[in-house]
This record gives structure tokens, C-alpha cells and sequence, in this order.
């Protein structure tokens, strides 16, 4: 009779265990709605296949901005994707990616992750910080948005305008390479932060502007292109390490898959929203970009965080 009720219980059993699951939980600071949320919920978490349950978590519900590398880490989190500067707080030779004018655009983006560069950023991960890189994703490039009328044609016209940059050394830098007053503040606050006056200005790509609606309480675009917005999808080294090399393949072609369709609507959206700022009145110009990179590069040749870049990679970024 225990034989047949230990055996009746195994059969009972049997339906939930073969419906088990990998979890792969993901934070992101964006929301549900940006090209590379939906690149991830409707492209990657299907080419991943059944055994995965993709849970995504958008708009920095589930961790506070800037802490899911730690998580990841602790193993309180499986996947993030996550900017250069937020890996450069653990391991500075990633601060060289966010630096301006460093990333061209979307193509100079893919071609240094499928270079031997791209590789060396991937084994600083693997081996400081026991994540793996599974690909980077295009943002955008990112433009000044700001109050008042006062043209921005040089550097120095930013001078003393309080300009919301992420937190984080290398972020703040970045808004000071280009003239600005930088104040570090959570991405969802800004919108508040503007139209109280808090801050007078913030740098995003063209389609986060839109999304986060920052138009209605700023006044004009500055097409600075300064910094080529991105993220690095991760996943913890631990649960990387524990698939099958046929399986990390899969997800890493999943992830390029996803992302080369989001990089599209991005570029896109780019071309398009020119007009529809300027239909909202802003006032969208380019100022001079010849002065904004040689300012900038002087700002970073001549600040310690250029010390932290590995030897020659700059030249061989710029070859590609």
C-alpha cells in the first residue's frame, strides 16, 4: 500500500517538475514601452526557448537605479542592462566607454563588441566583476534638453547650467567634459526636477525625451551628440557558467537578435523626432561640434579618469 502512495506521488509530481523553469529576473531603469524593453520581451525571452521564465521588472521597480550590478552580483538579481559607467564603478577601465565623442554611433558600438576590444571588455567582466556581457544595446545619442532661450553654440555658453547627469563619478564628469554644472539625480525625478527648477537642463537620446515627455517643460534641443547612450545586457557569471556552451551560445545570438531590431527603431525614432519636437516648439539646433570635442577632450586627457583606460585602447577604438 506505501508503495502505491509513494508511487501516486511521484506521478502527481511529475507534471510540475517537467514544467520547471530557469528564472531569469531582469531590472532596468526604462520603461515597458522603450524599444529595447519590448526588444527583450518579445524577441529575446522567446529565442530563449520554454525552459526560461524571462521576469522583467521596468522602471526601476524592483531595485533602485544603480544598484542592480550588486544584486546581480549577490545573486538577488540573474540579468540588467546596464551603462559603462555603472560596471566602471567596480572596474575603471570601463569609464573609457562613456567618455564623449569616444562611441561614434550605433555601428562603431557593434563593431567594438565584435572585436578584440569587445572581447577584453568582456574578460575585465568575467574576471572583476563575475559577470558576463552578452551584448551591447543602442540608446541613442545623447543631446542637451533644456530651459530658457539662451543659444548653446560653444562649451562655455553651459557654463553654470544645472544639468541632471546619473549619479557616479564618470556621469557627473561626463556633464562637466561638456561645459555643464552636472547635478546628479534618479532618472524618474527629472521630469519634476525641470519644471520646478531644480535643474535647468538634461541629456538624453531623442527617444527618451519623448517617452519621459521632458519637451513639455523644456524649451530647446542642442544636438551635442556628445555620448552615445548604451547598455550591456549581463547576466551573473554563476548562472552563465552553469548552462551547457550550446545554451550561452543561443542566449548571446538571442540577445544580438533583440537588440539589432531595438538599434533600428532607435535609429529610426531619431529621424523622426526633429520634426515632432519642433512641432511641440522646442527649438532644435546644432551647435558647434568642433569645439564641444576638443573641450571635452582636453577635459579628459587632463583628468585622472583617463589614467583608468587600458593602455592603447583608445587608438584601437578610434581604428575601428
Amino acid at each position: 500500500m506505501l508503495a502505491g502512495v509513494w508511487s501516486a506521488a511521484g506521478l502527481a509530481c511529475m507534471p510540475r517538475m517537467a514544467l520547471a523553469k530557469t528564472a531569469l529576473r531582469f531590472a532596468d531603469v526604462t520603461t515597458a514601452d522603450a524599444p529595447r524593453s519590448q526588444a527583450l520581451v518579445n524577441i529575446f525571452a522567446k529565442e530563449l526557448g520554454s525552459e526560461y521564465e524571462f521576469q522583467p521588472y521596468f522602471g526601476s521597480t524592483l531595485l533602485k537605479q544603480g544598484t542592480e550590478l550588486v544584486a546581480v552580483q549577490r545573486g538577488n538579481l540573474e540579468m540588467a542592462l546596464l551603462p559603462p559607467s555603472d560596471f566602471a564603478k567596480q572596474a575603471p577601465e570601463f569609464d573609457i566607454l562613456g567618455a564623449a565623442y569616444v562611441v561614434r554611433d550605433a555601428a562603431h558600438l557593434q563593431s567594438i563588441f565584435e572585436s578584440d576590444v569587445g572581447e577584453a571588455f568582456r574578460k575585465i567582466a568575467r574576471e572583476k566583476l563575475r559577470v558576463e556581457i552578452l551584448a551591447p544595446a543602442y540608446y541613442g545619442a545623447r543631446h542637451v534638453n533644456l530651459k530658457g532661450d539662451k543659444k548653446i553654440m560653444k562649451p562655455e555658453d553651459l557654463s553654470g547650467v544645472k544639468m541632471r547627469m546619473p549619479g557616479g563619478e564618470s556621469w557627473q564628469f561626463l556633464g562637466k567634459a561638456i561645459g555643464a554644472n552636472p547635478i546628479a539625480m534618479d532618472y524618474a525625478e527629472v521630469y519634476t526636477g525641470l519644471q520646478t527648477g531644480a535643474i535647468d537642463a538634461q541629456d538624453n537620446p531623442l527617444p527618451n525625451d519623448k517617452l519621459m515627455k521632458f519637451y513639455e517643460v523644456t524649451d530647446q534641443i542642442v544636438l551635442t551628440g556628445h555620448n552615445v547612450g548604451f547598455g550591456l545586457l549581463l547576466i551573473g557569471s554563476s548562472v552563465f557558467d552553469a548552462l551547457p556552451e550550446q545554451e550561452q551560445k543561443r542566449m548571446r545570438e538571442a540577445a544580438r537578435k533583440a537588440f539589432a531590431w531595438s538599434t533600428g527603431e532607435y535609429l529610426k525614432q531619431e529621424k523622426e523626432l526633429v520634426g515632432f519636437f519642433q512641432e511641440q516648439g522646442l527649438d532644435v539646433y546644432e551647435p558647434d561640434l568642433e569645439a564641444f570635442r576638443a573641450y571635452a577632450q582636453k577635459q579628459y586627457t587632463e583628468s585622472p579618469l583617463s589614467s583608468s583606460w587600458p593602455s592603447g585602447i583608445l587608438d584601437k577604438i578610434n581604428a575601428l
